[in-house]
């Protein structure tokens, strides 16, 4: 579904709220031009009470932290991009919802150097189904292995969510699409799983749980964060700092992403070895990752903030 077919018709930005399409920037601003921008992915849920935004504490911390290493400076608090967020929400009449909140360098000069451009910020939200496709959180998905390679640290900060790294993952999505898989999966420098496109990995294998670590090159993914957790309280041993190999995968008991796109989504086969349907650790963790969302539970209540 396109936004022209959605009803949504405000954004926030820089400190406004203004028309859908009256949210608009220079050609030559210089986010456009080199990727020096950063955002977030969030999602507010339709929650049995009420319209809930998912650890936006977490979500605005990355953000800010994710400006760091390119010298963006937001002039705004993270508690006025809450309220910011909170409202938009409400003017929209919006229940459930993704939520991006960006900040690039806007118009000034078109040298490498930002100097003296200014950094523009907006958040805009709306509806947002299954990331994957609607069948994928029951039926899981196809995955192909990359022949693109993740960007190490050491070239560009893996750890700070930014705008122009993600041509990296359309190279990678688009080649497993085009050979007929739903996603990609994307190898480090040293040929180790890093994590898919816009998500992050998990492995099962003999009843307990692996996912790469920080220092495999992954971004340290706030939904990864909520399933580790979730799964060490059932009673889960989890390895969050694993070396996962590309010839583990084809023998894995179960694999499944995360992300706050793909929320829960099992992984079904990889390149040309079946995985199997839905496992029953993943099916457990997706469960019970839905009934902490939608609040049909009292844990974890710190990691929502009501509309």
């Amino acid at each position: 579904m396109g936004f022209d077919e959605m009803d949504v018709d405000t954004i926030w930005m820089d400190g406004e709220f203004v028309d859908w399409d009256d949210a608009q920037i220079h050609v030559l601003s210089h986010g456009l031009h080199y990727g020096t921008g950063v955002f977030e992915g969030i999602r507010c849920y339709d929650t049995e009470e009420g319209p809930a935004i998912f650890r936006w504490d977490e979500h605005a911390k990355r953000l800010y932290d994710s400006c760091q290493p390119y010298g963006l400076e937001i002039d705004h608090e993270p508690d006025e991009l809450e309220e910011a967020t909170k409202e938009l929400i409400r003017r929209q009449d919006l229940e459930s919802c993704y939520i991006r909140p960006i900040a690039f360098y806007g118009y000034d000069s078109l040298g490498v150097s930002p100097k003296d451009c200014p950094t523009r910020i907006a958040i805009a939200a709306w509806p947002w189904g299954t990331y994957l496709g609607e069948d994928a959180l029951e039926k899981g998905v196809k995955v192909k292995v990359s022949s693109w390679r993740k960007h190490a640290s050491s070239q560009i900060p893996t750890n700070a969510k930014t705008t122009g790294l993600y041509v990296n993952s359309l190279l990678a999505g688009e080649e497993a699409r085009s050979h007929g898989y739903v996603e990609a999966l994307v190898l480090n420098k040293e040929g180790n799983v890093a994590e898919g496109p816009g998500e992050n990995l998990f492995l099962v294998r003999d009843g307990e749980i692996y996912t790469p670590g920080l220092a495999e090159g992954i971004l340290d993914g706030i939904t990864r964060n909520s399933v580790i957790e979730i799964a060490r309280d059932l009673g889960y041993t989890v390895h969050d700092e694993a070396t996962i190999s590309r010839g583990e995968l084809h023998t894995a008991d179960e694999l499944f992403f995360t992300g706050t796109a793909a929320e829960v989504t099992p992984i079904k086969g990889v390149d040309n070895v079946t995985v199997g349907e839905r496992g029953p650790i993943t099916e457990e963790l997706q469960s019970r990752f839905f009934d902490v969302i939608e609040r049909r539970t009292d844990d974890y209540d710190e990691w929502f903030s009501y509309v």
